[in-house]
């Protein structure tokens, strides 16, 4: 599983920032490790640099061989909250997807998207 990154301008993706959520996300999403190709991390910060709650953004999208991206997104205080949230909520999806196919190891190419967005 490729683990790749994408932030807004406003954010500095570096080192510090990424290793905790690279850490957070291998763990969490393990046993899916060998369907998911890659995995977009897409971080953003829906203020800017004003302060505010709830405003860091994680965005991830699964690419599995065979189907469509599945896609789950949360906001938090901050970006390692916003990912553990985020992996939560693609965990849930991903689980749901295998489980539709029927033999746990593929999943449908129904997209799947818990926000309904």
């Amino acid at each position: 599983m490729t683990i790749q990154f994408n932030s807004a301008h406003s954010v500095n993706a570096n080192e510090k920032l990424k290793a905790p959520i690279i850490a957070i996300l291998s763990e969490k999403l393990n046993r899916f490790s060998q369907h998911i190709s890659r995995l977009d991390v897409h971080l953003s910060d829906e203020n800017g640099n004003k302060e505010g709650l709830m405003d860091k953004r994680c965005l991830l999208e699964a690419h599995i061989d065979g189907a469509q991206a599945i896609v789950a997104k949360n906001h938090a205080h901050t970006y390692e909250l916003a990912a553990e949230g985020a992996v939560g909520i693609l965990k849930a999806s991903l689980n749901a997807a295998f489980e539709r196919a029927g033999n746990h190891h593929q999943p449908t190419k129904a997209v799947v998207d818990p926000e309904g967005s």
